[in-house]
């Protein structure tokens, strides 16, 4: 799969088209719809339907999801981008996938070619279908969503506009570039009753019936008839994007219902210029150069190379952006922004964009617990922590103070320790971030175990790792059911994470002028140092961790789980 997108707007893509795409939060603000663990897999994505409009014959240039066999088939993910190409009775189709810098929209830039000797009569039907914002609720929620769902057609633009009129200010919009000969905006209308995405009922007849979606389930699906000369190529750029408008100028006229089109139409109408869409492309492929060019490694090995300076970093800055909030495997719905993660990521990729790392550092310490604790997760979008899951993974706020010296090291900005940061993002809470890192290691002093090492608590950075759940309800999560007083089991893994983290503070103390406090956490230091060899050292190996029992795990004398 690949991801889309750089600041705020973002998708994922699989090499078939399938995924989705969202606004900042991949639970609260979901454009489109996607369906996990389905049958067949990868189902709901940013699907294009070509018709013969001579034989009848129906495909998708990317298999899916008409999953008819193509003469010819290539997938390339490149730097925010991808391009799937197919070839199908004679007709060579490529879609090139991106989002423009700095736009909340992504751009399908399909390109056909006629590969006959004769003149081809076809359709094109482009189709997404549309998530009610919230993803979570969107798939549950069904006697309230099915009545709901809600759709303007302007100019050929389809315009989401679900719960608009009652308490959003933000809409999502669906536009193409060529003259429509049809849409449809409801899945009934568009697939037929009882089909599904292979066999869409106004595909198989060439031709949209224009619905409007009334609840439901509304989608957007534009039909463009297309003729080409042999040799002949053609292109259709399609858009989909996210819009707010201010409270106060939500409708036009003022006293309608209607969405207020002034500010996004001008957006709509650049991007659907391929000039301008190919500028944007060249301007995306500048910036991966830049970013990626900031560091780079020659070895004796092309494919080392080739992975240390283009995949990893080009993973590290997708990890910040995602902070694995949403992937193939992770739904987007449950966890938002890792505390963990996201202090994590800024060690790969300061380097790259300090600006954005200072403003994820902040971010992040703002859900700080006041204990000095941590919400292992929070919302990107509201910037709060995660009641659900909650905290006491006692690893998380060590990692704040490694990536705030990650950032100092890298930036030579001190002044960032002074930044006045709240606790819980409460207003009135607010202490300097040199505050939030004393107390992310006066955490894990106030709880360490009998054997002097740190409590693990709920988990340390092995999530699965739960030494104080014991569940025999079905149904109850491991790593959030605690049923037991957690004064027991310890992790050598976060001592070990304890003696760096507190060397630092250390470091950044001294470089304060507060010698006293560094010397205090120097001593600490070295004392988790010599507790560490002590009770954590096996023989030939460091124990993993000492269970609710005091039993070791990971030991040359376990039976099972030696390391």
């Amino acid at each position: 799969i690949n991801y889309l997108g750089t600041t705020d707007y973002f998708g994922i893509i699989s090499n078939t088209a399938g995924g989705y795409s969202f606004y900042r939060d991949a639970r609260l603000r979901r454009l489109t719809r996607y369906r996990y663990n389905n049958v067949p897999l990868d189902t709901g994505g940013r699907y294009l339907y070509l018709r013969d409009n001579g034989s009848g014959a129906t495909w998708s240039p990317s298999w899916q999801p008409v999953r008819r066999a193509l003469d010819a088939y290539t997938c390339r993910h490149g730097m925010g981008y991808t391009i799937i190409s197919g070839t199908s009775q004679g007709i060579e189709a490529q879609t090139r996938y991106f989002v423009p810098l700095n736009e909340n929209l992504e751009i399908w830039q399909l390109s056909l070619t006629n590969l006959r000797e004769s003149a081809a009569d076809l359709s094109v039907f482009s189709l997404v279908e549309f998530n009610l914002w919230d993803a979570y609720d969107d798939m549950t929620n069904y006697q309230r969503n099915f009545n709901i769902g809600e759709v303007e057609v302007e100019d050929g633009v389809i315009y989401h506009k679900t719960e608009y009129r009652e308490r959003r200010d933000h809409v999502a919009y669906f536009a193409c570039s060529a003259p429509l000969a049809g849409f449809d905006t409801q899945r009934e209308s568009f697939l037929g009753s009882y089909r599904g995405f292979e066999t869409p009922l106004a595909v198989e007849r060439g031709e949209s019936s224009n619905s409007i979606a009334h609840g439901w389930q509304p989608i957007g699906s534009h039909h463009v008839e297309v003729t080409l000369q042999p040799g002949e190529t053609r292109q259709i750029i399609f858009v989909l994007g996210y819009h707010e408008n201010p409270k106060d100028q939500k409708f036009d006229p003022p006293d309608s219902q209607i969405v207020n089109k002034r500010t996004v139409k001008p957006v709509i109408a650049r991007y659907l210029d391929a000039a301008v869409v190919d500028a944007a492309f060249d301007a995306l492929c500048d910036y991966w150069s830049g970013l990626l060019g900031i560091l780079q490694v020659q070895t004796p090995d092309e494919h080392t190379n080739r992975m240390v300076n283009i995949w990893n970093a080009y993973q590290c800055m997708v990890t910040f952006n995602m902070s694995r909030s949403a992937s193939f495997y992770e739904s987007g719905v449950g966890r938002g922004m890792g505390f963990r993660d996201s202090n994590q990521d800024v060690l790969g990729f300061v380097h790259m964009v300090p600006a954005r790392a200072r403003e994820r550092i902040l971010d992040t310490a703002a859900t700080q617990l006041e204990t000095g604790g941590a919400y292992h997760q929070y919302q990107p979008l509201t910037k709060r922590g995660n009641d659900a899951v909650g905290g006491n993974f006692n690893d998380d706020p060590l990692w704040l103070v490694l990536a705030v010296a990650a950032y100092i090291k890298e930036t030579g900005d001190w002044d960032i320790l002074d930044e006045p940061v709240p606790y819980e993002n409460k207003p009135g809470t607010e202490r300097p971030l040199l505050d939030h890192l004393r107390r992310c290691i006066q955490y894990t002093l106030d709880r360490l175990g009998p054997h002097g090492l740190p409590l693990i608590g709920r988990a340390d950075w092995n999530d699965c790792l739960n030494l104080n759940t014991f569940s025999d309800t079905p149904g109850e999560s491991f790593q959030t059911t605690t049923n037991q007083d957690g004064k027991v089991a310890e992790s050598v893994f976060i001592a070990g994470l304890f003696v760096l983290a507190a060397q630092e503070m250390a470091e950044i103390t001294q470089q304060r002028g507060l010698d006293e406090e560094s010397w205090g956490y120097f001593d600490a230091a070295a004392q988790m140092d010599a507790i560490t060899h002590e009770h954590g050292w096996d023989g030939a190996w460091f124990l993993r961790a000492y269970d609710h029992f005091g039993r070791k795990v990971g030991s040359h004398e376990c039976e099972d789980g030696k390391i």
